[in-house]
Formats: structure tokens, sequence, C-alpha cells
């Protein structure tokens, strides 16, 4: 446990700073680093860890090792080719236990920017909420985790054993940002994703799947509609079923663990339709984008082969789509949930921490979305704790991070950075 003394320096050394990293996230959240669009953000990380003077490296994608793994998401044209960026720090001497702390720089589209109360890439302060996209999702933690460090050189101190700080993309779309840390050799004993939740911690997280459902029709002029056959139509039959898949998953989930008490954490997204080329023509082709979770434990593979199957069933007593294919394509995540099992020493000294920052034992809870630590979790096989700001809308219009939770939370990154990694005076 830390001395009161060394806390109180570090919580000084947070406060002191916190207006230069409040900056610096409003810098961050300048970028409009949508999926294939984060190369100047990525850079402009790179120079602000070569500046505090980390051990610094940058690569690239490797698709067919990333390709050739379990966990790896599935490539499109989409796929961004901004490298992924870590500085680390070396001790002289170590003596702790290392550490990574990873976030992710890759935002979600904005929508109809008219819909947002302030410009979204024009970070803006209102009381008590920093908004914009990505300021919540995730580029206050990403800020937190570098001035977390910052604060133990200002309060003179230097964590005892290596820190990595790694800045990925592709978190929003594949995992596979994080994934290619992992393929490149990069673990430490524990890792800290300072994602918004709530000022908790993850205990599981589901995993996520990607994929699109291509139906053809047969166009004819609306006059003439009963002699063709409409690929919407078809594709809302299909939806339906898959609807039925989802419902049936939910339905599992008292089997597992901690997802007993949610109400309906396998959660079906149609993101996106199109299709058609004229109105007063029966539509010949439609394309549905479909995202859809899986619990912990179960394969990519195996969801994906259940997927298959459903609609290849449902087309077999589908009057149009039993004669016509129906092309499945996986084109995104491709990834296995997580749990974190209560009892590990980086858990508990992440307690002291929030304790120390906040006042107030710290929560745990059970999330249905996709979060990188699903990486660290199952491949490093190392504590994989995601604790981060209270938030509200991200992925929505009008995101937002509270300001005086990123204060807190910052202090318990830095608590427990010193706590787990040791400190030597600098």
């Amino acid at each position: 446990m830390l001395e009161d003394a060394v806390t109180d320096a570090i919580t000084k050394a947070v406060h002191d700073g916190f207006d230069r990293q409040l900056a610096f996230t409003q810098d961050l959240m300048r970028f409009a680093s949508t999926r294939g669009q984060e190369h100047d953000v990525q850079a402009f990380v790179y120079d602000a860890l070569d500046q505090r003077g980390y051990a610094m490296t940058r690569f690239d994608m490797d698709r067919a090792a990333i390709e050739a793994h379990e966990g790896g998401g599935k490539f499109s044209a989409a796929h961004s080719t901004a490298p992924i960026v870590i500085g680390t720090h070396v001790p002289s001497t170590t003596h702790g236990k290392s550490l990574i702390l990873q976030a992710h720089t890759d935002v979600v589209p904005t929508g109809p920017t008219e819909m947002w109360r302030f410009p979204p890439f024009e970070p803006t302060l209102e009381g008590d909420w920093l908004y914009g996209r990505g300021g919540a999702d995730m580029k206050a933690g990403h800020a937190a985790m570098i001035f977390a460090m910052d604060a133990l050189k200002a309060a003179g101190l230097t964590p005892a054993a290596r820190v990595e700080i790694q800045s990925v993309v592709e978190e929003e779309s594949t995992g596979n940002g994080a994934l290619m840390t992992y393929l490149k050799g990069h673990s430490a004993d524990a890792v800290l994703i300072p994602e918004p939740e709530e000022e908790m911690l993850v205990r599981a997280n589901v995993g996520t799947l990607w994929f699109e459902v291509e139906l053809r029709g047969r166009p004819v002029h609306v006059r003439e509609m009963g002699a063709g056959a409409n690929a919407i139509d078809a594709a809302y039959r299909v939806i339906a079923s898959l609807r039925e898949l989802e419902e049936a998953w939910n339905a599992e989930r008292h089997n597992h663990k901690y997802f007993r008490d949610l109400d309906h954490p396998i959660n079906l997204n149609i993101g996106q339709i199109e299709g058609g080329d004229w109105g007063s023509s029966v539509p010949a082709w439609c394309r549905i984008q479909c995202r859809i979770a899986i619990y912990p434990g179960i394969k990519a593979a195996d969801a994906a082969a259940e997927i298959e199957a459903r609609i290849a069933q449902f087309a077999k007593n589908d009057l149009y789509l039993s004669e016509t294919p129906t092309k499945i394509t996986f084109n995104g995540f491709f990834a296995e949930g997580y749990v974190q099992e209560p009892g590990s020493d980086a858990e508990a000294v992440l307690e002291r921490a929030h304790r120390a920052a906040t006042g107030k034992p710290l929560q745990s809870f059970t999330t249905p979305g996709y979060l990188d630590c699903r990486v660290y979790r199952l491949y490093n096989d190392i504590p994989s704790l995601c604790y981060g700001p209270i938030s509200e809308n991200i992925h929505g219009f009008d995101e937002r991070v509270s300001v005086s939770s990123l204060k807190r939370v910052t202090v318990a990154m830095a608590l427990f950075i010193a706590e787990w990694c040791g400190t030597k005076k600098i």
C-alpha cells in the first residue's frame, strides 16, 4: 500500500496538471479520427510520448498474422491502415510489476451534425461536461493515462517497472489494433484500459460479430410487382429470422454466470441497409449490415456457423429465397467475450486506488459491448482492468464525459500505477 504522503503528493500533482490534461484531451478530440482517418492523431500521440522521453515503437497491421488468429477481425476495404503507437517507460532497475496502459483513438461517425448541440469535433465545456465525438469514448481516458504518468513525475517519482502506453486503432470495428500488440509480443503483468465505465470495473463483457447479408431480387416495373421479387422485402423477412435467433440466445443467459441478471445481454443491431436502384422498379438487390453479441466462452466461429445455418434454414422455407442465393459475409468484429474473475492482485490494487481517489468502494458490472480487454485477458492471459470516467451518449448525439469524474479517475490511475509498478524517487 502507498504511504499517505505519497498518495497526497500524487493526488496534488494530478490536480495541478489537470488544466493541461483537459487541454490535451480537447486537442485529441479535434482530430476527426473516424475509421481510416486516424493517421494524424496517431502521429500526434507519437510526438507527445516521444517528447516525454518514452522509448518509441510504431508498427502497421499484419493482415496475414491477424487473419491466422482465431480472434482476428475480418478485413474489408474500410479497414484502417493507421499504425499502432507504443511509448515504453523502461526503468534503470526493476522491482515492481509491469503494466500496459491502452487506449484507442478511432471514433464512430457523428451522424447528422445539425442534431448535435455543439459541433462534434469542436470540444465544448459546459458545466461539468466536456462535449464532442470521441471525448468519452475514449480520448478522455487516452489523455488520462498519459497524464497519470506525468503526475508521478511531477510528484518526484518514476515507476519501478516497465510501463507501456499503447495507442491503438480499429477498436470500434475489429479489435485488430489490440490484437496486433499481442501478435507483436507485447505483454505485461496487467493491463488497464480507461474506457468510460462509470467509475466501475468491468467484470465481464460480450464478444461481437459483424456480418453483411446480401439478397437478390427480380426487378420488374411496379405495375407487375407480382411477377417480380422485392429484395428489400426479403431483407425484412431475414431480419425477422435473425431476431428469433437473438431471442433464443438471450434465453440462454441463465447459463452464463455474469449475464443472468441482465434483461437482454445479446443485442442484434441492423446498423445499415441499402438496396434498389429506382423508386418505380422492384428492387433487385439489398444489403444489410448487422452486429450481434455472443457470450464469453462462445467461439466466434461457432456463432458464425449458427448464424449461417439459421439464415440457410429460413431461406429453404421462403417462397423466393429458396430459389435465390443469399450471401453472408463476416466483415468486422469476430471476437469472443471475456470474464475478469475477482480475486486478482491487480484488482485489489485498483480497489485501493479507487477508494483513495473517490472515497467509495470499487463496484463491478457486466457490459453487453465490445472491449479491447478481451485480447489481454484471453490471449496475453493477464489481469485486464477496464475502468474509466462517467459519460453519457457514447456513439450518440452530444457525447459527453464528466470532467470531475475524469479528474477522480486520473488520480485513481496514477495511484494504481504507483502501487502496482512500485516507484523510485527521481
